[in-house]
């Protein structure tokens, strides 16, 4: 069912961004179009995906039109957002900014760091707007967290992120699977510990992601941090948590209490506002470059 506009958010003073959709998987389905199409900042417009009748089925839930190809879609609109796979965004994502449209990034922003470099190198060369869904970013306890955190002297912090979807179900995908956690989960982790902590410089992992896999971080002030992910354990449901510790007490972000539903209207306005006033929030494609530049330490190491 389309998510319902926010009484709230009836202040928005400019037209509603048009938006096409790219994908329309699960992921595609339970945010990215519901999301978009609630509005009264945005509007979703037209969806694309390869499977035509899949596309079909979620535009027609939420009143858009669907294209028969991804020019098409550019037609139609005025921005692009992305829920596939990161080797597919990737190359998407360079021609839509070459199109001159506004781009709503998943993460990582592609499978390597080469297609990641592109895709931030044409957001940079094209001038368009760029804005990458790192959802926890979006949810007032993690800037409550982050804001806290920059008050803090931290020396070390340990983080988890774990959940048991690559084990069955919808998010069991190919992807997901083929490279397991440290793309899929990872992102989110390193985006934190590298805000909280400080900038992270040098990265190394053990262990095998499509199982388990511990990352050591040391961090430029001379913190060293670490992550555990897995995809494949079984819990309840998913565990989330960072703990920074110093000299003072200590400082925890657990996500076992967030409502994430809080983070979608956070994410639509601000996305909309950066591309109607032409100004960026910071968790962008240059952000996801230096994500997937973390990453690729850890590939290589």
């Amino acid at each position: 069912m389309p998510h319902a506009p926010d009484p709230a958010q009836n202040d928005w003073p400019h037209p509603p961004v048009r938006v096409g959709l790219v994908g329309a998987g699960p992921w595609a389905r339970a945010m990215h179009a519901r999301m978009l199409a609630a509005g009264p900042e945005t509007a979703l417009t037209a969806v694309w995906a390869r499977r035509t009748e899949s596309a079909a089925e979620l535009a027609q839930t939420h009143g858009a039109r669907t294209a028969g190809s991804f020019e098409e879609l550019l037609d139609h609109c005025e921005a692009v957002a992305f829920a596939v796979p990161p080797a597919v965004q990737a190359g998407l994502a360079v021609r839509a900014a070459a199109a001159g449209r506004a781009l709503l990034l998943e993460k990582p922003l592609g499978a390597d760091l080469a297609a990641a470099r592109a895709v931030a190198e044409a957001v940079a060369e094209h001038g368009v707007i760029s804005q990458l869904v790192l959802t926890k970013r979006y949810h007032p306890a993690t800037r409550a967290f982050l804001a806290e955190a920059a008050t803090r002297q931290v020396i070390g912090a340990r983080s988890c992120y774990l959940h048991g979807a690559f084990l069955g179900g919808e998010f069991a995908t190919g992807w997901r699977l083929e490279h397991g956690a440290l793309l899929d989960l990872g992102p989110h982790l390193l985006d934190l510990l590298d805000s909280a902590v400080a900038p992270i410089v040098s990265v190394r992992g053990t262990g095998d992601p499509r199982r388990w896999i511990e990352l050591t971080c040391e961090h430029e002030n001379g913190a060293v941090s670490q992550a555990s992910l897995s995809g494949s354990v079984g819990l309840p449901r998913a565990r989330t948590r960072i703990e920074l510790f110093g000299p003072g007490e200590e400082l925890v972000y657990d996500t076992a209490g967030i409502d994430h539903e809080e983070c979608w209207p956070v994410l639509r306005r601000e996305f909309a506002t950066a591309v109607r006033t032409g100004t960026g929030t910071g968790i962008d494609a240059a952000r996801g470059l230096r994500i997937q530049e973390l990453l690729d330490q850890v590939g290589t190491a």
